[in-house]
């Protein structure tokens, strides 16, 4: 499982039109699901993303986490994380779960960071989705369940 982890003041996700998740300050999750990934490849993305401490203390440190400022997240699914163009222009993605594994586990994501006592917006799953944001910093931080970065 991968995430692109984007620090915000604020972020939104429309589907036609309409908002269907939006946070002020926080973190927006972008996140990728592969074909092998289990319910505890959600869980340690879930963990690690709740303490990451990137936001400034009063010392302009990065030392705090999203709880810590009473943030939330904002998850939206992209399995285009799991895009491969080593060959080639056009990408595959062979190693990304089918849809059906891939909500239950986006799913389990979304509750595993709730369980954590953070608001957890979403977009909606297999939908074109628009996404804004105003990324602070910047700072931006990538994760792999299978810490292959």
């Amino acid at each position: 499982m991968r995430a692109v982890v984007q620090r915000v003041s604020r972020a939104s996700v429309k589907v036609e039109n309409e908002v269907a998740g939006e946070i002020e300050l926080g973190l927006l999750v972008l996140l990728g699901v592969e074909e092998q990934d289990t319910p505890a490849d959600a869980d340690y993305l879930a963990e690690k993303i709740a303490g990451l401490r990137i936001f400034e203390d009063s010392a302009g440190k990065m030392n705090l986490s999203v709880s810590d400022v009473h943030g939330a997240v904002l998850a939206v699914s992209q399995f285009t994380l799991f895009g491969d163009v080593r060959r080639g222009k056009r990408p595959s993605f062979d190693a990304a779960a089918r849809p059906e594994r891939a909500r239950e586990l986006y799913e389990h994501f979304v509750d595993e960071i709730h369980k954590r006592g953070l608001r957890c917006e979403t977009g909606r799953f297999q939908a074109m989705m628009e996404v804004e944001l105003i990324n602070t910093g910047p700072v931006t931080i990538l994760l792999d369940s299978k810490k292959l970065f």
